[in-house]
């Protein structure tokens, strides 16, 4: 079992918590176009109070660790991971309570390059366990607005994950899909389950947009956010996520995999 000392180190050696990867220029981006509700940034949040540039930062000191400076403008960003390792204790709760229940799950990922392997494994652990791993609107048609224009993807599912692939953009099986911060494709996946009489999902797990478009309609969300998606802490703070993990999202995929591990001892479902 890996011991919570040792796993901090990772977190710190992988760049996952500490100084990470995302500078603090692409981090303040992202906050003023939330101050400014970018749907962009929004990502399938409509927050209920006015956030500025300075009520984000304050916000994403106390969730993530960055600097609390409004004049700290350049440089790299900072992810606590002692606010790394409480969030995942939550995480964890979250996945043992619903095995516990063998309630249904949705999966979804808008990074699947980095994060496919640590949604699969958790995906393949809770279906051990007895939960149904759904699986819904498989092959629709998702038109998303991306920096090329209108772009028409297909809702795929690897391993029980949700994904988007650009529709003939990519030969089958060459790349694991496309990347989004788009929420409607966890609308389109939930409406499909709708239609068809269900089940609905008791837990949906990602990021972006599929924990932000679940959580806005009332799904309970957990998932992992770095420190350029306020979208997600500030829907945990207002309710609407139930747990955001702190961590770089866009590291070397096998980097992941002692957080999987991590995760699934502290739900004790490991297999």
């Amino acid at each position: 079992m890996l011991s919570t000392r040792s796993f901090r180190a990772h977190l710190l050696d992988a760049r996952l918590a500490g100084a990470v990867a995302t500078t603090r220029e692409a981090s303040l981006r992202s906050y003023r176009l939330f101050a400014a509700r970018d749907p962009r940034v929004l990502i399938g949040i409509d927050p209920e109070q006015s956030w500025d540039v300075r009520d984000l930062i304050g916000l994403m000191a106390d969730r993530c660790g960055v600097s609390a400076d409004p004049a700290y403008t350049s440089g790299h960003d900072v992810i606590d991971p002692e606010l790394t390792l409480t969030a995942l204790e939550a995480f964890a709760e979250r996945l043992a309570e619903v095995a516990q229940r063998r309630a249904p799950v949705l999966f979804g990922t808008g990074h699947p390059h980095r994060l496919l392997g640590f949604y699969a494994e958790l995906a393949d652990a809770l279906s051990a366990a007895g939960c149904e791993v759904l699986t819904p609107a498989q092959g629709r048609c998702v038109d998303i607005t991306t920096r090329f224009g209108l772009r028409t993807h297909n809702l795929d599912y690897v391993r029980g994950v949700a994904l988007v692939r650009v529709l003939d953009a990519e030969r089958p099986g060459c790349e694991p899909g496309a990347h989004t911060h788009s929420p409607l494709p966890v609308r389109t996946a939930l409406a499909a389950a709708a239609e068809a009489g269900g089940p609905l999902p008791e837990l949906v797990v990602g990021d972006h947009g599929w924990v932000c478009g679940a959580g806005q309609l009332g799904f309970e969300a957990i998932g992992l956010a770095d420190t350029d998606d306020p979208a997600l802490f500030v829907g945990e703070a207002e309710g609407v996520v139930s747990v955001v993990v702190p961590v770089d999202d866009a590291v070397r995929s096998d980097y992941y995999r002692p957080l999987t591990r991590y995760v699934l001892n502290r739900a004790c479902l490991s297999q």
